[in-house]
């Protein structure tokens, strides 16, 4: 398992801004989550402090502003988030998982034949 901090819904909205385009000055951060989410600066200010502190994102002082990177990849999120629901949901089950969803979900011929292809290529690997 990774090390991957764990960051909460409300802070992956700040990720989620850095994976798209970085480094973003606070500001930046500010304008944008305070627009789509109707937070208040010092919410935004919070969850950067916090996303900080668990080594998901670094900042650089540059003159007055400071710029923010993220130090967590999305594909390592996305790893540790689907990791913790399979053990938090499923106890671990992948198979009970993927029964569960193929029997609620409505797949089209094309998510069929990607979903073949994908378990042959795991059979062969």
């Amino acid at each position: 398992m990774s090390n991957s901090p764990h960051i909460t819904e409300a802070e992956c909205e700040v990720m989620k801004l850095l994976w798209q385009k970085e480094p973003l000055s606070a500001n930046e951060i500010i304008s944008k989550l305070s627009e789509q989410m109707s937070w208040t600066d010092q919410t935004i200010k919070t969850f950067l402090n916090r996303l900080h502190k668990k080594n998901a994102i670094r900042f650089e002082k540059a003159g007055r502003n400071y710029l923010y990177y993220s130090l967590v990849s999305q594909e390592e999120y996305l790893r540790t988030e689907n990791r913790s629901f399979l053990d938090r949901v499923y106890n671990g089950a992948v198979g009970m998982l993927f029964t569960k969803f193929l029997e609620e979900e409505t797949l089209s011929e094309q998510d069929i034949e990607e979903l073949q292809q994908l378990l042959e290529k795991k059979k062969k690997s």
